[in-house]
């Protein structure tokens, strides 16, 4: 099932009652079913949440999406009970073997470097290289192609030589940042929903990022995110503040069609055919996550 994603960017004071989300904006209240909802996104300060509704979004796995006075994603909350077998689940994360871990980032590259030639191919941009390096990708990415195919794609893909991919950069790179904000919020809800900790990395370890495994696991992603930046970019109109018309746009992604598994899916349910695979690679059932084709 596709769930919703809902973003305010009004102030209004959301609530529960019988099972639906209660909406008291200014002019008007609305009722959404909660098991209806699985994204929600917080852009403005004077948003009042009661507690009963976070408690029961948590208990739909939903993700709560918080941003900051530049109304980009700042916080991101989860449950922390997602599936009935996850004791199991996360014994089986965490026993991982290194030569496992570094054969799924191995395919987490190949799938994220022919994602950004599809991109490349389709602004009619060179992008046989990043064949190559795709294919020339080792257990772990020892030779760091990721890098390599990263510097030639963002210094080509926008066809501007002042654009430099930077999330604090000159625009787009602001848009860059809410459409991966988007992505990573349902990747790690999804992990979750596998029964997986998306704390912990197959490749991104830090000790202040709380969501490694989805930053690995969404990389293949974030070229579709690119495709409707781009659009949005040689439409006009992109400045250092995004409208709430770009916003909408953006969170369009979630229903993107998707080539996966022989099959068109939406995003969301795409990423969380992905999720699902990553926990059976963990278990050993299989030994391929299953990404988008390009």
């Amino acid at each position: 099932m596709i769930k919703r994603v809902l973003c305010f960017e009004n102030p209004a004071r959301l609530s529960l009652k019988l099972e639906q989300i209660v909406i008291e904006l200014q002019d008007v209240t609305r009722t959404v079913p909660i098991e209806d909802v699985g994204v929600v996104i917080l852009d403005h300060k004077q948003i009042t949440i009661t507690h009963a509704l976070i408690d029961a979004l948590l208990a739909n796995n939903c993700a709560i999406v918080t941003s900051n006075d530049k109304h980009l994603p700042v916080g991101l909350m989860l449950p922390l009970d997602g599936h009935n077998l996850q004791s199991e689940r996360f014994r089986e994360q965490i026993e991982a073997s290194e030569p496992l871990k570094k054969q799924m980032w191995q395919q987490t590259v190949i799938a994220k470097i022919l994602g950004q030639a599809h991109v490349l191919g389709m602004q009619h941009i060179e992008h046989g290289n990043m064949f190559k390096w795709a294919k020339d990708v080792r257990s772990g990415d020892t030779d760091n192609m990721e890098a390599r195919a990263a510097a030639y794609y963002w210094r080509t893909v926008f066809k501007n030589d002042e654009f430099i991919r930077d999330p604090q950069g000159m625009p787009p790179n602001n848009l860059l940042n809410y459409g991966y904000s988007i992505v990573r919020a349902m990747m790690a809800r999804a992990l979750v929903g596998a029964g997986l900790l998306p704390t912990l990395g197959i490749h991104h370890h830090s000790r202040y990022d709380a969501y490694c495994l989805a930053d690995d696991i969404m990389e293949p992603y974030r070229p579709f995110v690119d495709m409707k930046v781009l659009k949005m970019w040689e439409k006009g109109g992109v400045t250092s503040d995004i409208s709430s018309e770009q916003k909408r746009e953006l969170l369009g992604i979630t229903t993107m069609d998707v080539n996966i598994s022989g099959h068109r899916s939406p995003m969301m349910l795409a990423i969380q055919t992905t999720a699902q695979s990553v926990q059976k690679c963990y278990s050993g059932t299989a030994r391929k996550i299953i990404y988008p084709d390009w």
